[in-house]
């Protein structure tokens, strides 16, 4: 059972505390880590998808314009470059760049070097747009931060990031 007072209690406390009473020869301790990022994740995607709906866009359309603004001038990329980025597939992809072409927050033309290929580029007024979004979106997720100082931030963080480095370095 959970040593922490009433109100430093969270959700996944008390399925730990359940695991515990019909299961006490579970470690949990896994549980408590994966919990908590799972409901993390879910909490800020869908604070951020109301975000990006402000713009109208949602996560998936975001993601397509945030790669080719991170992309630098001229804010192009093949969609072969784009489906490898976002982990699509093509036809996944196509869906997403129609809607952004019919928005005008893209457009595509041939490749002048391979005439069976095309580029993406982002308009002004997408460029626009996705400024826009990321910075609202950065702020959201900031300010869920603020309970945490900095150094706590940055702790937080590097352990993730090891985490995630170790997580996905065993891919089996």
């Amino acid at each position: 059972m959970s040593e922490r007072p009433e109100q430093h209690r969270d959700p996944v406390d008390a399925i730990i505390d359940q695991w515990a009473r019909v299961r006490p020869d579970l470690d949990t301790a896994a549980m408590e880590v994966f919990g908590r990022i799972y409901r993390l994740s879910r909490a800020m995607g869908d604070r951020t998808e109301k975000v990006y709906a402000q713009f109208g866009i949602g996560r998936g359309e975001f993601d397509v314009l945030a790669t080719l603004r991170r992309a630098g001038e001229p804010y192009t990329l093949s969609p072969r470059q784009l489906s490898a980025t976002l982990m699509l597939t093509t036809g996944g992809m196509t869906g997403r760049l129609d809607k952004l072409e019919r928005a005008g927050l893209l457009r595509r033309s041939p490749d002048p070097h391979d005439r069976r290929g095309l580029h993406v580029t982002l308009t002004d007024k997408g460029l626009e747009l996705i400024d826009e979004a990321v910075g609202a979106g950065l702020a959201v997720q900031t300010e869920a931060l603020s309970g945490l100082d900095a150094e706590q931030a940055g702790q937080l963080a590097e352990l993730l990031r090891e985490l995630l480095r170790t997580t996905e370095g065993r891919q089996d």
